[in-house]
C-alpha cells in the first residue's frame, strides 16, 4: 500500500483528483505555504495510471498539524540549488511533512539521498502493518531515520521475530515497544539484541516484559563497551557482584548513565562533600539518578545549613514541600 504520510486521512466514496507531477516547484513556491505543501505531497503521494491500486486514490486528504518546516524555508529549496533533482526535494518535503526534520535526517542517513520514495514507503507500509501508527513516524524516524532505509527482511523483520519470540510480547503490543525504544529497529538481533538480553538475564533480568515495556534502551547498549564497563566501576566503590547485581535490578537505569558525567562526579560529592558512607548507595542506588547540580547540591546544602541529618532517599526523594516541612521540624 504505497503512499506518503503525515497527513491525515479521511474515507471519501470518490476518486481523489491528482496533482500531475509536472507541478513545477517555482509555482508551489508561490503558493501559501501549507498549499504548496499539500500540492506537491500529492503529487508525491499520487502516482500515474499505471500504477497499482492504492487507497489513497479513494480518500480525502487534509493537512495535518504544520510540519516542522516546509520546502519553501529549506536550505535544499532556493534556486541556488538548481542541480538537486525534482524527485531529491519532493523526498524532502515528503519528510518534512511527515514532521521530519529533512536536514537532520539526511545529516544522519546520508543514504536517504539515493533511497526511492518507493522504497520509503513499503518500510511505512511495513511498519504500519505491525501495529505503528501514523502518529507515531515523527518521533520513530525522527529518532532513527536510518530505519527509512532498511532492508524489511534482513533489517526490520528480524527485530519484531525478536520482540514477539524471544521478549514473549504479543503483537498488538509491538507498537508500545517500538516507542518505547525506535533504536531497536535500528539494532541487529544477532550482534546487538540477543547477546544483551541474554547477559541482562545471567544478571538476573527475569521478567522480558518490563525489559520489553521499560527497560529495552538496555537491549541497545553493547555489553562489552557500555554495560560492562558500568558495573565495574561501581565494584571499584568497594562494592561486592552482588550487591552491584541487587543495585541494577532494583534500578535499571544505573546501567545507562554515563561514568564521566554522572557516576564519578556525583560519587566524589557523595564521598567528599556530602560524607556518606558506601553502604547508602547499596541501599538508595537511584541516588544516581538525580540531579547533581538541581537536587543534591542545593538539598545536602540546606540539610547542612539546618542543621539536621537526613536519610540520601529522604533528603531526596521527598518533594519540595515535604522537604521544607521536614527542615522545619528539625528532621522529624
Amino acid at each position: 500500500m504505497p503512499q506518503c504520510y503525515g497527513i491525515s486521512i479521511i474515507p471519501h466514496p470518490l476518486p481523489y483528483p491528482f496533482f500531475s507531477l509536472s507541478l513545477s516547484l517555482s509555482s508551489l513556491s508561490a503558493m501559501a505555504p501549507a498549499a504548496g505543501a499539500v500540492a506537491l505531497h500529492s503529487s508525491l503521494c499520487s502516482t500515474a495510471s499505471e500504477k497499482p491500486y492504492s487507497p489513497l486514490r479513494s480518500t480525502l486528504l487534509h493537512v495535518a498539524p504544520k510540519p516542522k518546516s516546509l520546502l519553501q524555508n529549506h536550505p535544499l529549496y532556493p534556486p541556488t540549488h538548481a542541480k538537486l533533482s525534482l524527485e531529491f526535494k519532493e523526498k524532502i518535503l515528503c519528510l518534512e511533512v511527515m514532521g521530519i526534520d529533512a536536514g537532520k535526517a539526511l545529516s544522519q542517513n546520508p543514504d536517504l539521498r539515493t533511497a526511492t520514495m518507493e522504497s520509503i514507503q513499503s518500510i511505512i507500509t511495513f511498519l504500519f502493518s505491525n501495529g505503528i501508527l501514523e502518529k507515531d513516524l515523527p518521533r520513530i524516524f525522527g529518532m532513527c531515520p536510518k530505519i527509512l532505509t532498511a532492508d524489511i527482511k534482513t533489517d526490520l523483520t528480524p527485530v519484531f521475530d525478536f520482540i514477539l519470540n524471544e521478549l514473549k510480547v504479543p503483537e498488538n503490543s509491538f507498537r508500545r515497544v517500538i516507542n518505547k525504544c525506535p533504536r531497536l529497529l535500528t539494532s541487529s538481533v544477532k550482534d546487538q539484541l540477543r547477546p544483551a538480553l541474554l547477559y541482562l538475564r545471567r544478571l538476573g533480568f527475569k521478567d522480558s516484559g518490563a525489559l520489553a515495556y521499560q527497560d529495552s534502551v538496555l537491549l541497545v547498549s553493547n555489553v562489552e563497551h557500555t554495560l560492562i564497563p558500568k558495573l565495574r566501576f561501581l565494584e571499584t566503590l568497594g562494592l561486592s557482584k552482588d550487591e552491584i547485581r541487587s543495585m541494577v535490578l532494583r534500578c535499571p537505569a544505573l546501567l545507562t548513565f554515563s561514568i564521566e558525567n554522572n557516576f564519578q562526579p556525583k560519587y566524589d560529592y557523595f564521598a567528599g562533600e556530602m560524607g556518606r558512607k558506601v553502604v547508602e548507595l547499596k541501599e538508595f542506588p537511584q541516588y544516581f539518578a538525580f540531579s547533581l547540580e538541581n537536587r543534591i547540591k542545593p538539598r545536602h546544602t540546606e540539610v547542612v545549613q539546618s542543621g539536621i541529618t537526613l536519610p540520601l532517599s529522604v533528603m531526596l526523594k521527598s518533594t519540595d514541600e515535604e522537604f521544607r516541612e521536614l527542615l522545619k521540624q528539625g528532621g522529624g
